[in-house]
């Protein structure tokens, strides 16, 4: 006779499976968190009265702040915990950092006024990257909604990195240089969460060919750069803060839309804005 069958094991409720962990990619990360370490050298400069140091580690930190999300592109290596990692060194190198930096070399000599523009900046910067990460998916990524905050930063920066170069020690006890200093940092602060749109340069391609003369432009850039890099920096980053300016008055000249933000949630041109 054939053994009965034990059906005992099927009834048995299945084990559950624990669920895999998941990791993180760590090339654009370390983009990240080097962009992360110069906003809090800055700081540290900063409380030590080296403030060329501090410049240069805001600098530093956005260099690093523009390759990571390009790395991340190029290797398909995106995350959504890359892109909160990002939001939040953004935050600490872009925003508190040129606050504290700002207040240090000028503004603490100004009493209430000179630390209410430092926090305006703050929260800008706090207000204009919580706006970029809820309005993603509908910005004309051609554009910017509002002045970048690493090029907010590096106005501030610049501004102070200039004037240090040409030996103006402690700033805050002068009679006109904080109240400059305070109009730029609410400048860079409020121009941060206008809508006024700001060329992003995220169509340009580094995997398409271009002409050679390309490549020497951005030799004779390295060169010019190098003649007297506070000046030559913190010039284009004013051009660039003006920028967005000039392109949303010639727009309303022309009659064409201003605003970045598109009409759907599909990649966005000259047609889908309002």
């Amino acid at each position: 006779m054939t053994e009965p069958v034990n059906d005992d094991l099927d009834d048995e409720p299945a084990q559950p499976l624990r669920p895999r962990r998941r990791g993180i990619y760590i090339l654009p990360n370390l983009f990240t968190l080097g962009a992360l370490f110069g906003g809090f050298y800055a700081i540290v400069m900063a409380m030590n009265g080296r403030f060329e140091n501090a410049c240069i580690g805001i600098f530093c930190a956005a260099v690093l702040d523009s390759l990571d999300g390009r790395v991340a592109r190029m290797t398909n290596t995106q995350s959504a915990f890359g892109e909160q990692m990002d939001s939040l060194s953004d935050m600490v190198s872009f925003g508190a950092a040129p606050a504290l930096i700002v207040y240090e070399w000028a503004l603490k000599g100004l009493g209430k006024a000179g630390w209410i523009a430092a926090f305006v900046y703050c929260a800008c910067a706090a207000l204009r990257l919580a706006r970029f990460n809820t309005n993603i998916g509908v910005v004309d990524k051609r554009y910017f909604q509002g002045l970048p905050s690493p090029a907010a930063a590096a106005i501030v920066i610049g501004f102070i990195w200039v004037l240090d170069d040409a030996g103006y020690k402690g700033v805050s006890v002068l009679p006109v240089l904080p109240w400059v200093a305070f109009s730029v940092a609410l400048y860079a602060g409020l121009t941060m969460v206008t809508n006024v749109p700001f060329y992003s340069f995220k169509d340009v391609s580094f995997k398409r060919s271009v002409p050679f003369i390309v490549i020497v432009a951005i030799a004779l850039g390295i060169a010019v750069i190098n003649i007297h890099p506070p000046a030559v920096l913190f010039g284009l980053f004013c051009v660039y803060g003006l920028s967005g300016y000039v392109i949303y008055a010639m727009r309303k000249a022309k009659g064409k839309p201003v605003s970045v933000i598109a009409t759907s949630t599909d990649e966005p041109d000259e047609r889908g804005l309002h």
